[in-house]
């Protein structure tokens, strides 16, 4: 059975840094796709981080240069480092898996598993 596990959330001031992690199991983890995504109250879950098997990164606009996605496959755990956080920054973050190893989507339907979400609040 596939799970992921988000941790390292919580409530943070403006320019503060927060890094969340996903810790992954019941799969070859080195081999999927896996994201980063966020849903604000009243909003659409929107993708923040991809990362393949390789280690290739994409990252929208909105975050790009300060927040940054990195995997262990060796301890089957994702991370999220998270820099200058904005109060605009403050939903629910996700992680999520696809089995796929070359190329990864910020789309979230493209997504087979998922996690039960961190918190983050960022202050103004």
């Amino acid at each position: 059975q596939v799970q992921l596990v988000e941790s390292g959330g919580g409530s943070v001031q403006a320019g503060g840094s927060l890094r969340l992690s996903c810790t992954v199991s019941g799969y070859t983890y080195s081999t999927y796709c896996m994201g980063w995504f966020r849903q604000a109250p009243g909003k659409e879950r929107a993708g923040v981080a991809t990362i393949n098997s390789a280690g290739s990164t994409s990252y929208p606009d909105s975050v790009k240069g300060r927040f940054t996605i990195s995997r262990d496959n060796a301890k089957n755990t994702l991370y999220l480092e998270m820099n200058s956080l904005k109060p605009e920054d403050t939903a629910m973050y996700y992680c999520a898996a696809k089995a796929a190893p070359v190329n990864c989507y910020l789309d979230s339907s493209w997504y087979s598993y998922w996690g039960q979400g961190t918190q983050v609040t960022v202050s103004s």
